[in-house]
């Protein structure tokens, strides 16, 4: 099974769609196989990351700023602003795609864990993310 979602964070940094996710999981009925993520785009980025208290979101994404900031001179890939370099490079160190396994009929998460988009963009377009469902 393979379904398309559009996901349309408000500005850079983490949007989580763990919810969306698990509803397709539960809507396909499968009791264990595999579900793979995949974002189709350059600029923004997939993790599984902890979704229980809000600090360690804001410090990730502080890290991440702090490690590919914009504004860095040796910049050459400029055509779309500022954040245009910075943001590949962001999503080319994390991730463009995710399995989590289907256990009893859901998602294999732990206990703190969700799933994000992780937008590098300032003004982000929607994004569209497939999800494939293999059991």
């Amino acid at each position: 099974m393979l379904r398309r979602l559009e996901i349309r964070a408000p500005s850079r940094g983490l949007c989580e769609f763990t919810g969306e996710v698990r509803a397709i999981v539960r809507e396909a009925g499968l009791e264990q196989g595999l579900c793979t993520l995949f974002v189709r785009h350059t600029s923004a980025s997939l993790l599984i990351q902890e979704n229980a208290d809000p600090s360690a979101k804001r410090d990730l994404e502080a890290w991440i700023a702090r490690l590919v900031p914009e504004g860095d001179s040796l910049y050459t890939h400029t055509l779309e602003g500022p954040d245009d370099m910075p943001s590949h490079i962001r999503a080319a160190l994390t991730a463009a795609s995710l399995s989590i396994p289907i256990v009893d009929g859901g998602l294999g998460l732990g206990t703190w864990q969700g799933i994000y988009l992780f937008e590098h963009r300032k003004r982000p377009p929607p994004r569209e993310v497939l999800v494939h469902l293999i059991g």
